[in-house]
């Protein structure tokens, strides 16, 4: 079981690499964030339907659970959809940066959904990244928007993951994610038929953006969403939403490299995410200093 857990765990840090490069893809891809997010899905559904038929994994679960999953992909969706769009907004960096405040809300939602009290550190913690997020906010004004659609991606993302804790234990992850993908798609086209976007010009991809889908939807969907789910066997939530938080370190740099100008931020921007991923780290910490000496 031990052993599980580090694998789970080093599986984890090579999934939250690829996310990490989900950022750099969502600013070279052209499309406007709902179109990039409805591809993503679709492409990703279809991807793990074959995984699933491949396998010949059953489907079949309890009418509640499916409602659990459906909900789930909504989330997922909307989370994907406010990430992307902040990108587009603002830049990579001052999305990623805010991302990091998905453990402060898996701090707040976990003891909701697992029924277990509010730890007392978690909070000062949680007081402390509003104060890095405050710096940002202060000093990247012009980039405002692009902040409270990170923040808010954020927290459905803290959201999606304590919900998928509960399944990822009981059912297949590739089950769970066949469900929640194509949940999240076929909402998705709902809203998209509605609006009347469903248009000839929409179905047009360039080569470049098609190449990148695919590697968004293949790679870094349809593999790290499953793969994660996976590893949420042998990880609690707050574990997986600590080492999510990576994603903005490697994504930044990945930005700064690839990126370069239109990457770089003032000082302060610097001292505030430092201060926020800083302070998970040591959330980290503290948690697992607990439980060794509870043990």
């Amino acid at each position: 079981m031990q052993n599980d857990n580090l694998k789970s765990y080093l599986h984890l840090h090579v999934i939250v690499f690829i996310w990490g490069f989900t950022a750099i893809l969502g600013k070279l891809i052209s499309l406007e964030a709902l179109d990039l997010v409805w591809y993503r899905m679709l492409f990703a559904s279809v991807i793990m339907t074959f995984v699933v038929l491949f396998n010949k994994e059953k489907i079949k679960v309890p009418f509640n659970v499916l409602i659990g999953f459906i909900v789930s992909g909504i989330i997922i969706a909307a989370h994907w959809l406010t990430f992307y769009q902040a990108i587009k907004v603002s830049n990579v960096s001052i999305t990623l940066a805010c991302l990091s405040t998905g453990a402060f809300f898996a701090s707040i939602l976990e003891p909701i959904f697992y029924k277990r009290r509010v730890i007392w550190y978690e909070l000062l913690f949680g007081i402390i990244v509003v104060v890095g997020l405050g710096i940002i906010f202060n000093v990247e004004t012009k980039f405002k928007t692009g902040i409270y659609l990170a923040v808010t991606s954020a927290f459905l993302s803290a959201l999606f993951s304590v919900i998928n804790g509960k399944y990822a234990k009981e059912y297949d992850p590739n089950v769970i994610s066949l469900y929640e993908l194509s949940s999240g798609v076929f909402f998705l086209s709902i809203y998209l038929f509605f609006a009347g976007s469903f248009t000839p010009a929409f179905f047009s991809l360039s080569v470049n953006d098609l190449i990148w889908l695919f590697l968004l939807s293949s790679i870094c969907t349809a593999y790290a969403f499953s793969a994660s789910v996976k590893v949420m066997k042998f990880l609690s939530p707050f574990t997986v939403m600590l080492t999510i938080n990576l994603e903005p370190i490697y994504g930044i740099i990945l930005a700064l490299l690839i990126f370069k100008d239109g990457e770089e931020m003032s000082p302060l921007f610097y001292v505030g995410a430092l201060i926020i991923l800083a302070t998970v780290i040591a959330n980290g910490i503290v948690k697992s200093y607990k439980k060794v000496t509870t043990n």
